[in-house]
């Protein structure tokens, strides 16, 4: 029998193995080298630099926003359903082998943007299939510990899983991702023999995601058991409907759930936004290369890292509440920076040419979206633990996937919608702002200590 030390240790290798496909994949290396590849491809077909570099993070934003919609209608589903049929494993071994190949395909992204399309499609599928992959694996959560561990769990679980995108964004640095000089952050040609020229360092980042997932998920499946009752048999998808529509009729009862719901809805939202187009506008405002956004990259991770950590601990002790508002303030400030300021000037202030200024404020800005990013991840788990009947936890974490992904076509759509009005890639971030301060507000009306008081009245009959 698993012990229960082994089996946290497996639920966390989770988020290790699944983390490179955001650090890596949607951050900072494919996402900037997409932005590059369908820049150079708009301003081919003889459109002028500002508009290819706004048509390349609309298209960018497009694929966010499809795959968010498919993620928000999908994973209350999925939820009810593991929970109905007594099974998790089967639904996370069949999102973990559509995640590995997605992953692999990114690989025929060539320098030319022949493919442009058909592998953002690629890559839009692998996520969705490792956002419901982690849905499902969030819902083991609540087993692992009591309501005073729960937190520190989350927490250090989200923290191991931020080192994972350190260590393999590191090894990508050094071996493998290349400069426009065709060398890696070492000064080498990439590793394997790769073609800088044709950029096969870091088109390598699929096949390297896909690696990384496939060997460190095994500890997950090895020590993590499938639930301590029988798989249930018979499950029909008309009576998961049903009791799923019975459940989202619920919410009208509770209301510290549906306030928090909401909020994290938008808060969410706009912080997936920043790291979809944080590496974007580094490379398209700040005219950083790969190995530059890489080592941005580097520095948000070792953040979110040390600060989920401790994040954790401040949540074990005060609760998940206060350190999501921290959070959400903290965010706002740099979503501030980040408006204000370009390559040639810091809110109307000129910056002398060849500064560095702009540089190390983005660094800086780095290490406050990794670490607030880090801690509110792991703070909203913990609350939608105390917001989650124990019988059950994936139903609860597939509304908490659709409340962080039933608008995540918005912040695309609308970071998409200002930077096509306005023509300028800094001003397109000025709406994830105005998300968070609803967030906030809706965060008012919830209670610190969940809502179990209301979930005999408020829920369906048990199964």
């Amino acid at each position: 029998m698993v012990s229960q030390k082994r089996r946290i240790w497996g639920w966390m290798f989770f988020d290790w193995a699944q983390q490179p496909y955001a650090t890596l994949g949607l951050t900072f290396v494919f996402g900037p080298y997409f932005a590059a590849v369908a820049t150079r491809y708009y301003a081919g077909l003889g459109v002028d630099t500002a508009t290819a570099d706004a048509q390349a993070q609309s298209l960018w934003s497009l694929g966010q926003a499809l795959s968010g919609l498919v993620i928000a209608f999908t994973a209350p589903f999925v939820g009810a359903w593991a929970d109905a049929s007594g099974r998790k494993m089967p639904w996370i071994a069949v999102f973990s082998v559509v995640l590995v190949l997605c992953a692999s395909s990114l690989w025929f992204l060539g320098p030319d943007g022949a493919l442009l399309v058909p592998v953002l499609l690629a890559f839009s599928l692998g996520f969705i299939a490792g956002e419901s992959a982690l849905n499902v694996s969030n819902a083991i959560l609540p087993s692992l510990g009591n309501e005073r561990t729960v937190g520190r769990i989350s927490g250090s679980g989200a923290a191991f899983g931020y080192w994972g995108g350190v260590l393999s964004l590191v090894l990508m640095l050094l071996f493998l991702a290349e400069n426009d000089q065709g060398v890696t952050l070492l000064g080498n040609p990439p590793a394997f023999g790769l073609d800088p020229d044709a950029r096969e360092g870091t088109r390598f980042v699929g096949p390297f995601i896909a690696i990384w997932y496939a060997v460190f998920i095994i500890p997950f499946f090895l020590w993590v058991p499938d639930g301590t009752e029988p798989p249930r048999r018979r499950v029909s998808p008309r009576q998961v409907w049903t009791e799923l529509m019975a459940t989202l009729r619920s919410l009208v009862h509770r209301r510290s759930l549906g306030a928090f719901l909401l909020g994290s809805m938008l808060y969410r939202d706009a912080l997936n936004g920043i790291y979809a187009f944080g590496g974007v506008y580094a490379t398209l405002v700040l005219q950083w290369s790969i190995i530059q956004v890489g080592v941005f990259g580097v520095v948000g991770a070792v953040s979110a890292a040390v600060l989920t950590w401790m994040g954790g601990l401040f949540d074990a002790r005060y609760g998940p509440k206060p350190v999501i508002l921290v959070s959400i303030w903290t965010l706002i400030t740099v979503c501030t920076i980040i408006i204000g300021m370009s390559r040639t000037s810091f809110f109307g202030f000129p910056i002398p040419e060849g500064s560095n200024l702009p540089d190390i404020v983005f660094y800086i800005c780095g290490a406050a979206i990794g670490g607030a990013g880090g801690s509110i991840y792991s703070a909203s788990r913990t609350m939608m633990v105390r917001h989650s009947h124990p019988d059950r936890p994936a139903e609860a974490f597939g509304l908490f996937a659709l409340s962080g992904k039933a608008t995540a076509f918005l912040a695309p759509m609308l970071i998409g919608l200002f930077t096509w009005i306005t023509n300028s890639n800094r001003l397109g971030f000025l709406p994830v702002i105005g998300l968070f301060l609803i967030g906030l507000f809706l965060l008012r009306f919830v209670d610190s200590n969940g809502d179990r008081s209301e979930w005999v009245v408020a829920l369906p009959q048990s199964r």
